[in-house]
């Protein structure tokens, strides 16, 4: 029999259909004809290889062009797929809504597509006798506004990402089609990809380039980041080549000291003391410093997009907390490319991914990308402290876990699609990203206790993510893989340990914390790291004092479940107008929560919510709380060990 694979509802339809089977058909539903089977993939060869040719020079309508050539066999039903669940995003984020125009003939003559009625991605071609490849054509619109989606094309930069631009044959692993890409960028631009040229190594510029034909999967997995202004800089060694690619809005913000440009140099050491191995022939950083196009963070084998404030290398010393996302990003080529939860791998981008490891692929990568910042001294290791502190204290208050475990917020990415939330305290939100960090931070803290120092997390990453030392092949795990390899480090019962902590709801996992030699405080004056991360953003934070936070213009950006603001009716939206009759700004704000300590007043505040107005009165005396992680014990803090660089 036939095997199939059925996304969506499709499954709906095989259910009906078996259980319709052998019945008469008066029996079946009137109307309701069964959709045409997509063909399951299948890991043989593909016979041809598909050509592909992208104009990304349309940069004032941002519009790119596609062309394509597609081997096929005259005389059946080819069906043309639109990746849909996409790696790294973990949800079904094809913006197949901005595929327009398209065309399809052959041999000069066109051909009418039906899009399947199921699985909307699929673009199913009755193919004539005799013909051997289809021509393909059509339009990726890119945003213009940002309320399209991401804005990926500028003046100044784009950022190419071949899932978006380029249709694959249903019936095939990604990884046994192969395809040959032709790009034509505006003249005079340069870009960085993990892509080869044909002859040479991506890197260079030129109007039109051919590179290497590679598999579909690799094509996906190697985007590109090209622009007017660019740098590439050197970060690795010919036995460990690694490079920085930056684009930006203006030539200026490219300028870096010496030292900075160490850190980063110092980042790609420290991961490989950690790991032990590299995935990767040459493993290419995309980094755009830009406010006009979209921000982006986004891991794949061989290389990351990264996007990021214009000032990242000009103002270094205000720009600490934009620092962990390279470091987090490239220890995904270990954590999450290379080694990935069975559940969540998948042969074609056609498939739903499972999500339920999340808490190894994005949590313990953000405990790394902490830690390697620290290490590399692309942060201080007070930045790093407080960055700690920071997440520590979102967690001490999250709510949330008394109704949803941490487990379950493995499907926020397909049931939240990182869309705004109201209450993100109660609703959660892809929480184990950072509660994965500190349940990772306890494991660290727990192995380097129960071994006497001898053994830590550190031993978990070269022994886990450090095999095959050069290959590129994905090798998958599952929740009892990770339980074993912790048990080879040391011996416990880490099976309950991670289980408790995923399932309960039980309070935020601080023993890791206090373990490490510090506790978490609440103090009066906020610390730099933060400091600057707010003014940046235009947000001051009172969620620790008054349980809301708010943008520079006054309106109330999030409101914490169950606290003093969202007792009084506040809610995300809600308008300051005024503090204690004057005019509202945060500074006034803060003088008023200090003012109140001491005089024990009221704290009067006028607020709009859409055409009401109404005074809310705290009667508050707490004073300001920014949280902090306080030194307790004389023993060496095993939290400072962690953080310091590897000899």
């Amino acid at each position: 029999m036939k095997r199939t694979i059925l996304t969506g509802t499709a499954v709906l339809w095989a259910l009906l259909a078996m259980s319709y089977s052998g019945h008469a058909q008066s029996d079946l539903p009137h109307n309701a004809p069964l959709p045409t089977v997509i063909t399951a993939p299948q890991d043989i060869p593909y016979p041809g290889t598909m050509l592909l040719s992208v104009d990304a020079t349309d940069v004032a309508r941002r519009i790119i062009t596609m062309k394509q050539t597609i081997p096929v066999k005259g005389g059946a039903r080819v069906t043309l797929m639109y990746p849909e669940w996409l790696p790294g995003k973990h949800a079904p984020r094809g913006e197949i809504d901005k595929l327009a125009g398209l065309m399809i003939t052959a041999n000069g003559q066109r051909l009418e597509w039906v899009r399947d009625p199921v699985d909307t991605f699929a673009f199913h071609v009755d193919v004539p006798v005799g013909v051997t490849a289809l021509d393909a054509s059509f339009q990726f619109l890119a945003p213009t506004e940002g309320n399209q989606g991401r804005i990926i094309m500028t003046p100044e930069m784009m950022n190419l990402q071949w899932n978006s631009l380029a249709l694959y044959p249903a019936g095939y692993y990604t990884r046994q089609i192969p395809v040959a890409l032709t790009l034509k960028l505006p003249e005079g631009w340069q870009y960085g990809a993990a892509l080869e040229k044909s002859g040479e190594k991506a890197g260079g510029s030129g109007n039109i380039t051919t590179f290497k034909t590679v598999s579909f999967e690799e094509l996906v997995d190697a985007p590109m980041f090209a622009g007017r202004h660019f740098e590439r800089i050197e970060l690795g060694d010919k036995s460990n080549p690694v490079f920085l690619n930056i684009v930006a809005d203006r030539e200026e913000l490219l300028e870096a000291k010496p030292a900075h440009i160490a850190a980063h140099r110092a980042l790609v050491t420290q991961a490989q003391k950690l790991f032990g191995s590299k995935h990767y022939k040459q493993y290419d950083f995309l980094l755009a410093l830009t406010n006009q196009m979209g921000g982006i963070g986004l891991e794949h084998q061989q290389s990351s997009e990264n996007g990021t404030i214009p000032n990242y290398l000009t103002d270094w010393d205000k720009t600490a907390d934009a620092r962990m996302l390279l470091p987090h990003e490239y220890t995904h080529s270990w954590n999450g490319k290379f080694r990935r939860g069975a559940d969540a791998w998948t042969p074609t981008y056609s498939a739903p991914m499972r999500n339920s490891l999340l808490w190894v692929y994005e949590g313990q990568t953000q405990y790394w990308g902490a830690v390697l910042a620290a290490r590399s001294g692309l942060m201080s290791q007070a930045d790093a402290l407080e960055a700690l502190a920071m997440t520590a204290a979102t967690f001490d208050v999250r709510v949330g876990r008394e109704w949803k475990a941490l487990q379950d917020t493995v499907n926020d990415p397909i049931t939240i699609k990182r869309a705004p939330q109201a209450w993100r305290s109660w609703q959660r939100g892809e929480d184990y990203y950072q509660e994965g960090q500190l349940i990772w931070l306890d494991v660290d803290t727990l192995l380097r206790e129960k071994s006497g120092g001898r053994k830590s997390l550190d031993d978990f990453a070269k022994l886990f993510f450090g095999v095959n030392d050069g290959s590129t092949t994905s090798v998958t795990y599952t929740f009892e893989d990770v339980v074993k390899a912790l048990n080879t480090v040391q011996p416990h019962d880490w099976s309950t340990f991670l289980r408790t902590r995923l399932d309960g709801h039980g309070p935020a996992p601080l023993d890791g914390i206090a373990r490490g030699g510090y506790k978490l405080t609440y103090v009066e004056k906020q610390g730099p790291y933060a400091t600057n991360a707010e003014a940046r953003d235009r947000v001051a934070g009172f969620t620790y004092s008054l349980g809301f936070a708010v943008n520079r213009d006054g309106r109330v950006v999030s409101v914490q479940w169950n606290g003093l603001a969202y007792e009084k009716g506040m809610t995300v939206g809600t308008q300051m107008i005024a503090v204690n009759n004057v005019t509202y700004d945060a500074d006034k704000l803060k003088d008023a929560i200090k003012d109140a300590q001491k005089s024990g007043a009221p704290i009067e505040v006028l607020v709009r919510n859409g055409d009401r107005f109404s005074t809310v009165s705290f009667d508050y005396r707490g004073g300001l709380r920014y949280p902090k992680l306080e030194r307790v014990g004389t023993a060496p803090a095993s939290i400072d060990a962690i953080y310091a660089a590897k000899k």
